[in-house]
């Protein structure tokens, strides 16, 4: 795990030394990614400069340093990740004439490269990755980034130089960055509180889609980036050749490739361990963990004293049944508000998943024992585990044969209501709401249903549901909201189930761009690696081909892996309602953050920044506060939204501080 950086400037007006320079900057600025060596690689007549950070984890000899040059010189890599299957391609390449020097798989990805080509050896290649290749002899660069997006990889070009790294802070160190603020991907950014690939905060700059390659040859045209895995092709073939064996087939199928998935994970020469917040999907690798183990895997959990939004105890007690050596630690609100000053920093860009905080606080705790933890995220895509995949499609069921006309107006009609006849709907409003959208709050539930009555059909639902601002374009200045994945229906894969094609593009939209991000920041925040057994590319093309009943059922999401678990932990710790990995930010808006978000949220500070219409942020923030009359029934609460609005607020403040 490490971070890596560069530019290659086609003017070629800088010397060797002034390039060296640049180059060791952009890649200074990426320290906490890689504390324990660092390196700069710079060919002026060409006008390529690598930069390197390492967090070293496999090969701790000076034999893993990078910038690395392959054994017959053509290549110089920069690399950020693992190949978990570096040793079995190593004994490959060794019966083909290759030797080595070290015992690191970036050694073996240039000697892969040396024998099968970029395109070939990539698709053998099992891991998390982004790096950057130089072909010394066709004076091209590659930049590269892993299937399902766990590794991240900026770029862009500034005039006549392209520049990349894995955050944004490398490129800002680069002489002369316009950092010229992206209102179109501001406006996405408060839709989805997070920016989506392929855009960025800044004008210009670029996220590289997962699975994808870009080369650049130095010429005027700038390239595209070019898939060589798809996840929309393997879903369309999981449907066509879908998995033919029996329920007792596909899970002795899935367990067998979970525990080849956590072994490779487990390969490394430091001290490893695992996150644990006690449900299905951390608590699966934590098995497998302890099953393939000879000593007792190091366990962490964070827990808080709020009981809504703790799960320790769950944790503790699959814990102490599997046998681990489990870490807890109780943060007090005062330790969790204490992370919030370094939010703008650690993710470089505006993100406002709130559960960025204890992300940031288990790394943490984590960091204090081991350099590489397992993490369980990935199943909630895979295998149908979010609470919207069955509300949309049950209030679908109850709701779609209405005339959208006569939704919609009955949802103005709900909203529009004066506060004597809200008790009258309100006993109406239970009824028509699923459980798991009933909420203690009568405003917000009356304004849910409202939404959800409005919406065409149940596409616009899901959109609905994992979006915060509905109207983002209204909010920023100057702004229209570009395409993506969501919005572009012919980049969706063709399933039959609609529940099926949610899950897809959580695969291909909130996985990579918010949970990968959250995890891969706050870990290498603390220089911690953290892998993700359940993105193994061969354990996802698996969960494609299975039939939508063998993951959601009438028991819930998640039935197969529920089962495999259920054979190394009673049933009874793991069967539960989902609970979000999340922090009582609403009470902290209303009690010990409010005077910090009422100087970020000031009218006249916006309305002078000029990126916000302050009028409707002013509103839910009044609301949040007060609500709109004495008994309570249009109280509504905003945190997600305000949220959105005071991460963009502070990372602008960052954002000015000279580097």
């Amino acid at each position: 795990m490490c971070g890596i950086t560069g530019f290659w400037d086609t003017s070629r007006q800088k010397s060797a030394l002034e390039m060296q320079a640049i180059a060791q900057k952009m890649s200074d600025a990426l320290l906490h990614r890689g504390p324990d060596d660092g390196g700069a690689w710079v060919d002026a007549v060409a006008g390529i400069a690598l930069g390197h950070r390492r967090l070293a984890i496999v090969d701790l000899s000076p034999q893993g340093h990078q910038p690395m040059v392959s054994a017959n010189g053509r290549y110089i890599i920069v690399f950020n990740g693992e190949i978990y299957n570096f040793l079995d391609l190593r004994r490959e390449l060794e019966r083909l004439g290759h030797r080595f020097r070290g015992s690191s798989d970036t050694e073996v990805m240039l000697a892969a490269f040396t024998e099968w080509g970029l395109q070939q050896a990539v698709q053998q290649f099992n891991g998390m990755f982004a790096f950057a290749l130089w072909d010394c002899q066709e004076r091209v660069l590659h930049l590269c980034r892993d299937r399902l997006g766990e590794k991240p990889l900026y770029y862009g070009w500034m005039g006549k130089t392209l520049l990349f790294g894995s955050e944004l802070k490398a490129l800002k160190a680069y002489p002369h960055f316009q950092a010229e603020i992206n209102r179109d991907a501001l406006a996405l950014f408060l839709r989805h509180n997070y920016i989506p690939t392929p855009y960025s905060i800044y004008q210009g700059i670029y996220k590289l889609p997962p699975a994808t390659v870009l080369t650049w040859n130095g010429g005027e045209t700038r390239s595209s980036p070019i898939p060589y895995w798809s996840a929309k092709q393997i879903a369309e073939s999981g449907v066509t050749h879908p998995f033919a064996g029996s329920e007792s087939e596909a899970a002795e199928k899935l367990e067998a490739l979970l525990q080849e998935a956590v072994k490779l994970r487990m390969v490394a020469d430091v001290p490893l361990g695992a996150f644990l917040s006690g449900g299905i999907d951390s608590s699966t690798i934590v098995a497998m963990m302890q099953r393939v183990s000879s000593q007792p895997v190091k366990t962490f959990t964070i827990g808080f004293y709020e009981n809504s939004y703790n799960e320790a105890a769950y944790a503790k007690a699959v814990a102490q049944h599997l046998g681990t050596d489990h870490t807890e630690l109780y943060v007090t609100p005062e330790e969790a508000l204490a992370v919030i000053p370094k939010l703008p920093t650690l993710y470089d860009e505006p993100f406002s998943d709130s559960s960025q905080i204890p992300t940031f606080l288990v790394s943490q705790l984590a960091r204090g024992q081991v350099t590489v933890a397992l993490s369980g995220d990935g199943g909630d895509e895979l295998f149908g585990g979010y609470n919207r995949y069955f509300l949309v499609s049950k209030i679908w069921q109850q709701i779609g044969w209405i005339p959208s006309t006569l939704r919609q107006f009955a949802g103005d009609a709900l909203t529009s209501l004066s506060s004597d006849k809200w008790n009258q709907a309100f006993s109406h409003v239970d009824s028509l709401l699923p459980a798991q959208l009933k909420h203690p709050n009568p405003g917000d539930k009356i304004h849910k249903l409202a939404e959800i009555l409005a919406m065409p059909n149940p596409d616009a639902m899901y959109r609905s549901f994992v979006s915060h601002w509905k109207n983002p374009e209204v909010l920023v200045i100057g702004s229209r909201e570009p395409p993506t994945v969501l919005t572009d229906s012919l980049r969706w894969a063709h399933l039959p189930s609609f529940i099926q094609r949610m899950m897809y593009l959580d695969t291909v939209s909130y996985l990579p761009d918010d949970i990968l991000v959250k995890v891969d920041r706050a870990s290498m925040g603390v220089a911690l690696e953290a892998r993700v057994p359940l993105l193994d590319h061969r354990l996802v093309e698996f969960a494609l081909r299975l039939p939508l009943s063998m993951k959601i059922n009438n028991s819930g999401g998640k039935w197969l892996l529920r089962e495999i678990l259920c054979k190394y932990v009673p049933r009874n710790l793991i069967e539960r309602p989902k609970m979000g990995f999340g922090v009582p930010i609403d009470r902290w808006l209303r009690g010990s953050l409010r005077d910090w978000a009422e100087e970020l949220l000031c009218s006249d500070r916006l309305q002078q920044e000029g990126f916000f219409n302050a009028q409707p942020i002013r509103q839910k923030w009044k609301e949040h506060l007060e609500g709109d009359d004495s008994d309570g029934l249009r109280q509504r609460n905003w945190q997600y939204y305000l949220w959105d609005v005071l991460m963009f607020q502070a990372w602008l403040d960052e954002s000015k501080k000279p580097a």
